[in-house]
């Protein structure tokens, strides 16, 4: 039996795996979440025109006092251009007409009728937003890859893109198996335990944007998990919980080699997560998943949230670490690498972290408080309080 991977390789093996899915154009005001799958050019000039920043006088160049001749508003232009000596009203995103070549505040104006005088005249430029100084017609605004937020909605919409083109939505299957799961967590016998994985696996994935269908929970039978496995054939990656270790009841990796899916690998040396198998069926990516409700999580995030952004076009779909302060002393840690589950906070203006609770791979209690994960070395030693750690913070994206 080989060796269990080493975190890193495993992820690469498994990330060099992920589906190639095709491309489809969308409403840009309905692209939140996607994954541009070219890049987006401007195809118009932001300002398109010399705009003014603030309330107040658009001026023509000199001393003063400028004689008021008209108005540009937000949508309505002055008509014309301003000769030696003449001044426009002027709003916030109006265009500055034409012989003005600053903007004289409101608060800075004194007007007596038609006659406008500066109790400070500004210089050449003030309060002008130039032409172009956004963004011009051609530029490179957001590349392929980019995930769409509201504010790089908001440019491309700006830049004259009423549609995009991005990567279809991941079509992700997520089942969880196990005689001892029961559906209904409401009726839940002394011999069960209520089915959370897929829905808590299902949930994490959903923040990404893919569409995620739940099978099961699926019993340990070789004809139900058939069954199963037959329900995630038009799925771009199938996600299975449980099953996925050495147990006599454990019948997930003679059910998928049954129907036709061939084991990448098997093992990590992480903990909680070490039974975590990756294997394809065709095209189809299959990321099977520790039972234990924390060693799933963890895994997930580590391995599954990174798989469906590759997939949907993420260039750098793995979750970035950050240095914080140990709260509290940390024990050392065994031959294997650890993921421990902890809570942030912010002490002195620093950021620290201490262990949420009970570290078993069962404790929902610990992994419901934690907000981050402690990355532990393998054979680390202890960590005293206020030394720097590896950290993990638990969010999508």
């Amino acid at each position: 039996m080989n060796p269990p991977l080493g975190l890193e390789e495993a992820q690469a093996r498994l990330l060099a795996l992920a589906p190639v899915l095709p491309s489809e154009t969308v409403r840009t005001d309905s692209a939140l979440g996607r994954y541009l799958a070219a890049d987006i050019r401007a195809a118009r000039t932001q300002p398109a025109a010399d705009l003014s920043a603030m309330d107040g006088y658009a001026l023509a160049p000199g001393a003063g006092p400028w004689t008021l001749v008209g108005e540009s508003r937000a949508g309505a232009p002055f008509p014309g251009a301003l000769a030696p000596g003449q001044c426009a009203r002027i709003s916030t995103g109006a265009i500055v007409p034409e012989g003005a070549d600053r903007v004289l505040l409101q608060e800075d104006a004194a007007r007596d009728a038609q006659t406008v005088t500066a109790t400070e005249i500004p210089p050449p430029g003030r309060h002008i937003r130039t032409r172009g100084f956004d963004f011009r017609e051609g530029d490179v605004l957001l590349t392929k890859g980019t995930r769409m937020t509201p504010g790089r909605l908001a440019l491309a919409l700006a830049a004259g893109h009423g549609q995009l083109a991005v990567t279809r939505r991941a079509r992700v299957a997520v089942m969880d198996s196990g005689d001892e799961l029961a559906s209904d967590p409401s009726a839940c016998l002394p011999h069960q335990i209520p089915a959370s994985n897929a829905a808590m696996i299902a949930a994490m994935l959903a923040d990404l944007g893919c569409e995620v269908t739940r099978i099961g929970p699926v019993p340990d039978d070789h004809a139900a998990l058939a069954a199963a496995l037959a329900q995630a054939e038009g799925a771009d990656i199938l996600i299975t919980s449980g099953g996925a270790s050495v147990g006599d009841h454990d019948l997930i990796k003679p059910a998928l080699a049954a129907w036709g899916a061939e084991t990448a690998f098997w093992r990590i040396a992480i903990k909680p997560g070490k039974p975590l198998l990756v294997a394809t069926k065709g095209a189809q990516v299959i990321l099977g998943l520790p039972g234990n409700p924390v060693s799933s999580f963890v895994t997930a995030f580590l391995f599954a949230a990174p798989l469906v952004r590759k997939a949907m076009g993420d260039p750098d779909p793995l979750p970035r670490a950050i240095t914080m302060l140990a709260g509290e002393v940390l024990p050392a840690i065994g031959p294997r690498r650890e993921f421990l589950r902890a809570v942030s906070a912010t002490q002195d203006g620093a950021g620290e972290v201490r262990l949420a609770g009970s570290q078993d791979s069962s404790a929902l209690s610990a992994l419901a408080a934690a907000d981050c994960l402690i990355d532990r070395a393998a054979h680390a030693e202890a960590v005293p309080a206020g030394a720097p750690v590896r950290v993990f913070l638990l969010r999508n994206g």
